[in-house]
């Protein structure tokens, strides 16, 4: 049976970009998971019962995931149903991005509070919700993980995701001159390159 690999998109992304990577995998079947979920909370329900299923037929799996679909898959994952992971640009804390989000849109807490979800000139809503969730539900990552960020991530600091991978015993991997979107050429054939060379150290 070919062992299956797992693609999770990040925000505005789809589940068809899993395209992109079938070739990075020879003998693998790579597969998108078009999820539907837009809260953590949300990714508790649906995320399982997309991937249990997976685990009990196929064996551990490869999931490969970036951005808030990095995140969303923490939220609502573990060793139990992913045997490794390959993150790229990752959001690793929550909590401090929507403070950092919070302070560029000049929001206090009390107003957020108050207001529950206010939307920013920078197209994001900031969700009161969202940030109890974050608090009350800590990232615990189990799954062996290798990660790959972009230098000039706009989304997280270098010492973040440092401290993140630090803790979770992922080796990290830093593109000089890459952004939180790979999508350059030159961006994209690096992170080619690192996937190929992730898979081969298993």
């Amino acid at each position: 049976m070919k062992h299956l690999v797992v693609y999770v998109h990040g925000k505005g992304g789809n589940a068809d970009e899993a395209e992109h990577y079938r070739p990075l995998f020879p003998g693998d079947e790579v597969v998108g998971f078009d999820y539907r979920a837009r809260t953590p909370w949300e990714a508790r329900e649906e995320f399982p019962h997309f991937f249990d299923p997976l685990r009990a037929e196929r064996g551990p799996l490869t999931l490969i995931a970036n951005s808030i679909g990095a995140f969303l898959s923490m939220s609502a994952l573990s060793a139990r149903q992913a045997g490794r992971a390959l993150f790229f640009s990752p959001i690793v804390d929550m909590e401090k991005l929507i403070s950092d989000m919070m302070a560029w849109a000049n929001v206090t807490e009390d107003e957020l509070r108050a207001r529950r979800e206010i939307p920013t000139e920078f197209g994001e809503t900031l969700s009161w919700d969202w940030l109890c969730d974050v608090r009350s539900h800590p990232l615990q990552w189990d799954v062996p993980t290798r990660i790959l960020y972009g230098e000039h991530d706009n989304l997280t600091p270098l010492e973040t995701m440092t401290a993140f991978a630090a803790r979770i015993g992922a080796p990290l991997t830093v593109m000089p001159g890459g952004e939180h979107w790979f999508h350059t050429p030159e961006q994209m054939a690096f992170l080619d390159r690192w996937i190929r060379e992730a898979f081969s150290r298993g």
